[in-house]
C-alpha cells in the first residue's frame, strides 16, 4: 500500500469510527485462496519478521535488570556508596515510575502506532541504560532508574498489542511465550557478560560501568530496528502481498476483537474496572496475587537478588555470575515446554499449564526457603534458585489471556496496562522483602516468594472457573439473539464491541 492509499484508508476508518482493517477490506478486493498451505506460509513470514525484534526488545529490557543484579556483586554498591536499603529502594522506585507511566500509556497505545511507539521507548531507555555508566552516587543512580521505569513501561502492553493483531486465539498462545525467549536469553547472556566484564581492570571505567554502556548501545540499535522493521498493523506489512493481507485479515476476524481503532471510549474503562476477570488479573491489595507473584519472584530473586544470594553461599562474584546462568536455561526450557503444551493440547488448557509453571516455581521457592544455608545444602539451594525461573512463562501467557478474553480497543488497552501496573506493584513488594537486616539468608523474602508463586496457581484456577461459569451463563442467551445482533451490523468481527456488549462472545480458558 503506497502512502496516499494508506492515509486515505486510515482517514476513512477514523471518520466512521470503524476498525482500520474493515476500511482496508472495503477498499481492497483481491481474491485469494485461503487454505492451510497459504496460512502456514503467512504465519512463517510473520514469525520471522515480527518476533526477532519483539524478543530482542524483551532481551534488552531484562539485560538491563540483570545488569543491576550483576553490578551489585561487581562493586556498584561500594563505588556508589550505597547504604542500608538503598539498593532495594532503587529497584522499588524503578517500578513506581513504571506504574505511573502506565496511566497515560492506556491512551497513547491506542492513539499512536504501536510498533513506532514501542521502538521509540526502547531507543530512549537504551540511552538511559548507557547513562547508568556515568552515575556517581545513590541520587544519580536513582534518577536513571526512574527514567528507565518510565520508558520500559510500555514493553509488555505494546508487545500484546502487536502480537494480538496477527493470529487467531488458537494460534496465539505460544507466540506470547516467544517474548520470553528474550528473557531467558538475557539471563544467559547477562551471566557471560558479567563474567567477562569482571575481568576488566581499569581505574577510570570499572567493569560494571562498561557493561551498562555496552548494553545501552545494543538497546539503542534494537529500538531503531523495531521502529523501522516492525509494521504497526498487518495492513502496513511490506513483507505480505495485498492478497496475503486480505487473507490474513479475514482469517483473524474470528477473534471478534478487530485490529486497530483509534476511537477512545472512556466508558470501556469503567466497564473494565468492574470486570471480574480484570480484577482477578490484578488483585493488587491481596497477599497472594497473580501479578505480585511475578515480581516477588522475578525482581526479588530472579532479576535483582539471585546473584547476591548465590554469592552469599560462599562463591566469588565471578562464580555467582556463571552459576546464575542455569536459571536462564530453566526459563528457556519451561517457555518451550509451556508453549508446546498449550499448542498441542486439545482446547489449550492454558489455566492448567500456567498453574503447573507456578507450582514448579513454588517448589524452587520452597527449597530456598527451608533448606538450611550450609555447605552440604548448596546444590539444593542452587536448584531452588534455578527452579524459581519456571514462573517465566506465566506473565506473557496472562497477557495472552487478556488479549483473547477482553474485547473493545479501549478496554483491552486498559486491561494490558492494568496487568502491567499489577506487575509493577509486585515489583515494588518484591525488592522490599529483601531487607538489609535479613542478610545474608533473606528467609522472609524467600517464604514470601513461595506464597506468591503458589497464589498464582490459585488465582489462575479461580479465573478458569469464572470463565467456564460465565460461558455457561451466556449459553442461556439464545443463539438467535446473538445472530440477530450480528446481522444488524453486517460487520461481524469489526464492530469494536466489548466482551460485555457482544452477546455472542465466549471466553477461552
Amino acid at each position: 500500500m503506497d502512502s496516499d492509499e494508506k492515509t486515505s484508508t486510515v482517514l476513512a476508518a477514523r471518520s466512521r469510527h470503524v476498525d482500520e482493517a474493515l476500511a482496508y477490506l472495503e477498499s481492497h478486493h483481491e481474491e485469494a485462496v485461503v487454505d492451510d498451505a497459504m496460512l502456514r506460509k503467512i504465519r512463517r513470514k510473520i514469525d520471522w519478521h515480527i518476533f526477532p525484534c519483539v524478543c530482542a526488545c524483551h532481551m534488552v529490557q531484562n539485560l538491563d535488570k540483570y545488569a543491576l543484579n550483576y553490578a551489585a556483586v561487581m562493586g556498584l554498591r561500594n563505588d556508589l556508596n550505597l547504604q542500608g536499603n538503598d539498593f532495594s529502594n532503587v529497584a522499588t522506585l524503578f517500578f513506581v515510575a513504571y506504574i505511573v507511566a502506565e496511566i497515560p500509556n492506556i491512551y497513547l497505545l491506542q492513539r499512536l502506532p504501536a510498533a513506532k511507539w514501542f521502538g521509540f521507548n526502547v531507543f530512549i531507555w537504551g540511552i538511559a541504560t548507557a547513562c547508568t555508566a556515568a552515575t556517581t552516587d545513590y541520587a544519580s543512580l536513582l534518577a536513571v532508574r526512574i527514567l528507565l521505569g518510565i520508558f520500559e513501561a510500555t514493553t509488555m502492553p505494546s508487545s500484546q498489542t502487536i502480537t494480538a493483531q496477527w493470529f487467531t486465539k488458537t494460534e496465539a498462545p505460544h507466540r506470547y511465550a516467544y517474548w520470553y525467549f528474550g528473557n531467558a536469553g538475557a539471563q544467559i547472556v547477562g551471566g557471560l557478560a558479567s563474567f567477562g566484564f569482571q575481568h576488566v581492570e581499569h581505574a577510570s571505567l570499572r567493569g560494571w560501568r562498561l557493561m551498562f554502556l555496552v548494553f545501552g548501545v545494543i538497546t539503542v540499535v534494537i529500538g531503531i530496528a523495531t521502529a523501522l522493521f516492525v509494521p504497526d498493523t498487518p495492513m502496513e506489512a511490506k513483507f505480505l502481498s495485498e492478497a496475503e493481507k486480505v487473507a490474513l485479515i479475514k482469517h483473524v476476524s474470528v477473534n471478534r476483537t478487530g485490529i486497530r481503532n483509534h476511537r477512545f471510549r472512556p466508558q470501556e474503562i469503567w466497564e473494565a474496572a468492574r470486570d471480574p476477570q480484570i480484577v482477578i488479573f490484578l488483585l493488587p491489595s491481596k497477599p497472594f496475587t497473580l501479578t505480585q507473584s511475578q515480581l516477588a519472584s522475578s525482581s526479588g530473586i530472579i532479576t535483582t537478588y539471585s546473584a547476591t544470594l548465590i554469592k552469599n553461599m560462599g562463591y566469588t562474584s565471578k562464580q555467582a555470575a556463571l552459576l546464575n546462568m542455569p536459571g536462564g536455561l530453566v526459563s528457556l526450557t519451561i517457555v518451550f515446554a509451556a508453549a508446546a503444551a498449550i499448542r498441542n493440547t486439545p482446547g489449550g488448557h492454558r489455566w492448567f499449564w500456567i498453574s503447573a509453571c507456578a507450582l514448579l516455581a513454588s517448589l524452587g521457592a520452597a527449597l530456598t526457603s527451608f533448606l538450611p544455608p550450609s555447605p552440604s545444602h548448596k546444590p539444593g539451594l542452587l536448584v531452588g534458585i534455578w527452579l524459581i525461573n519456571a514462573i517465566t512463562p506465566t506473565l506473557p501467557l496472562m497477557y495472552h489471556y487478556a488479549s483473547v478474553n477482553v474485547s473493545g480497543h479501549t478496554k483491552r488497552s486498559f486491561a494490558a496496562n492494568a496487568i502491567a501496573v499489577g506487575f509493577g506493584l509486585g515489583n515494588i513488594v518484591g525488592p522490599q522483602m529483601f531487607r538489609a537486616q535479613d542478610a545474608p539468608v533473606y528467609r522472609g523474602a524467600k517464604i514470601g516468594t513461595l506464597g506468591t508463586e503458589a497464589g498464582t496457581a490459585v488465582c489462575v484456577c479461580v479465573l478458569a472457573f469464572w470463565y467456564r461459569w460465565e460461558n455457561g451463563r451466556r449459553g442461556r442467551v439464545t443463539e438467535n439473539e446473538a445472530e440477530d445482533r450480528r446481522e444488524e451490523s453486517g460487520n461481524e468481527g469489526w464492530e469494536g464491541l466489548t466482551d460485555w456488549e457482544d452477546r455472542g462472545w465466549r471466553y477461552c480458558y
